[in-house]
């Protein structure tokens, strides 16, 4: 399994096109080849899958029954704008202005790599979403990670 990880700083070029980092671009999945989905976030973010992570997500939003309401309203809300890439030799690609504009990118943006995806953030709105409390983030790592808080029941 490929696995996408790390935070990189990148720029666009004037033509408003970005190079994946070669850590990123090296472990996108083979079968994928240079073929990647750009998606807006629910975050003021831009996300990027690989060709065959975003299958598995669009299998299954695309299942959602279309007679239902909510349903239609997450599919025509999750679906829109989605762009399918082809990457360059060199892993560059160019950013839609709408998605441009969604992100509120300019000419930086950081990259991080998140298991079966890459997000691609404005800088400043990156930090935004960070966690800044270093114990809210250990007790999230504990509640999601660990086996639950240490009492004496367990020890």
């Amino acid at each position: 399994m490929n696995f996408l990880s790390g935070e990189y700083e990148c720029k666009l070029d004037p033509k408003g096109r970005l190079v994946l980092p070669a850590k990123i671009k090296a472990n996108l999945p083979v079968a994928s080849g240079n073929n990647v989905v750009l998606t807006r976030g629910f975050e003021p973010c831009l996300v990027l899958y690989p060709q065959l992570e975003w299958k598995t997500i669009y299998d299954k939003v695309a299942s959602l029954n279309e007679f239902n309401e909510e349903y239609r309203n997450f599919q025509r809300n999750f679906f829109r704008g989605n762009t399918e890439i082809e990457l360059d030799s060199t892993g560059r690609f160019v950013l839609p202005r709408t998605m441009v504009r969604y992100a509120e990118i300019d000419k930086e943006v950081i990259i991080v790599g998140l298991g079966n995806r890459v997000e691609i953030w404005n800088p400043d709105k990156y930090e935004d979403y960070l966690i800044k409390d270093h114990q809210n983030f250990s007790q999230l790592a504990q509640k999601f990670l660990g086996d639950g808080p240490v009492t004496e029941n367990n020890i």
